[in-house]
């Protein structure tokens, strides 16, 4: 046929059929997903420049805040003391933000993290006082800006009324033995174990903090234990080494640390005394040691220093302050091993029959509450007698 000839064979003079072609598009694909991908970039751009959200686009997250008290709309503390701000104090935590603080027994080098924050932060960081112990000697307590803190009233001293009972005249009489066990209420499984594990002689030195101290302080005392208020203080690689919140320091002046050393004070009620929580530094520092010393024994506390700073300063102040004392002649669990803790008790009982009265201080390891419950059961058919700490600061004084 004419129509299926080519160009070639077809007679001279004649037009050829005009081949079908297929319909071709006047671009490429990768030039189409290029205009594609222009115009999502123009949009975009678009709703940045003619949107009234200065983060148009950007990832958002809605929180909400709860508006706490002002501080300064609460009291001034009591006791005559003019308390100023504490210019160099760390800045307050906002409502519902969380703190994990470190804390390390200055002891046995153990270390617990501690989530200080949300609701139970806001209520530890505000001015709201814990809520009432039960057996505490209302006269004895003094309004602070933080809440209730110790005070001598009617002749009575917190020290003689928050003493645990003991038969003082046979301790007069026989070698005793005080242990004091510190780190308490940071861990409420460790707490309850030494409260309840061992017997009501051992005194029971706590921390200011953890989520309800008031709590575990009053079950010690509700099992006739003696009980402490470790203060936390500053140590020789502060802040690398930092003891949480509130720690007294050697840069702030004595205003400040009072101020913070009320705080302390405020967190529960019904201790004997204070004790150093670290503070190798602190407590070698004569001048930031003094108003401590001072202010507790205007307040009828005693002392009580852990022994661990060969330096400390705190017997020669105490002294001087007819403050009562006692250093702990040795560290039970510095080597937290069974062998170890039985060796160094063996050393304790030698030294009370030496000296008539000897102090040793203990974390809350397991291991030390298990070794020491198992050496009070038969301490005294060895002739040595358990006391509370207060009486062996006595017994000190006296002989």
């Amino acid at each position: 046929m004419a129509e299926a000839a080519d160009e070639l064979s077809a007679p001279l003079g004649q037009g050829t059929v005009a081949k079908k072609r297929r319909f071709q598009v006047p671009f490429t694909a990768m030039q189409a997903l290029a205009v594609v991908l222009g115009l999502i970039l123009v949009t975009f751009a678009g709703i940045a420049l003619f949107n009234d959200d200065p983060l148009g686009g950007e990832p958002t997250a809605h929180v909400a805040l709860r508006k706490t008290p002002a501080a300064e709309e609460k009291p001034a503390a009591a006791a005559g003391h003019a308390i100023e701000p504490a210019a160099k104090s760390p800045p307050k935590q906002a409502a519902g933000e969380s703190k994990t603080v470190t804390i390390i027994d200055g002891s046995s080098g153990a270390r617990h993290d501690v989530v200080i924050g949300g609701d139970a932060a806001d209520k530890a960081e505000s001015d709201a006082a814990p809520g009432p112990m039960a057996g505490i000697d209302q006269r004895l307590l003094e309004k602070s800006r933080y809440g209730m803190i110790p005070v001598v009233a009617d002749g009575l001293k917190p020290f003689t009324v928050y003493a645990a009972e003991a038969d003082r005249a046979k301790a007069a009489k026989m070698p005793a033995v005080a242990i004091v066990v510190g780190g308490l209420g940071v861990g409420a499984a460790k707490t309850i174990d030494a409260i309840m594990k061992l017997p009501p002689a051992v005194t029971l030195a706590f921390t200011p903090y953890g989520a309800d101290p008031t709590k575990l302080a009053e079950r010690a005392r509700a099992q006739r234990h003696e009980i402490l208020l470790q203060v936390p203080m500053e140590p020789f690689d502060y802040p690398d080494n930092d003891p949480g919140p509130q720690t007294l320091l050697t840069t702030l002046n004595a205003e400040q640390n009072l101020d913070r050393l009320y705080w302390h004070f405020s967190r529960f009620q019904g201790y004997a005394g204070i004790a150093n929580f670290m503070g190798a530094r602190f407590v070698a520092t004569d001048p930031v040691m003094q108003p401590i010393m001072r202010e507790a024994a205007k307040r009828g506390l005693s002392y009580f220093d852990d022994g661990t700073t060969p330096r400390s300063v705190a017997a020669s102040l105490a002294a001087g302050q007819a403050l009562p004392f006692a250093k702990a002649d040795f560290t039970i669990d510095a080597v937290p091993t069974s062998v170890e803790i039985d060796r160094v008790l063996v050393k304790l009982e030698t030294l009370a029959k030496e000296r008539g009265v000897a102090v040793g201080a203990a974390s809350a390891l397991p291991i030390s509450i298990e070794r020491i419950a198992a050496w009070t059961r038969t301490l005294e058919v060895r002739g040595i007698l358990l006391v509370p700490l207060t009486t062996a600061m006595l017994k000190s004084k006296s002989g």
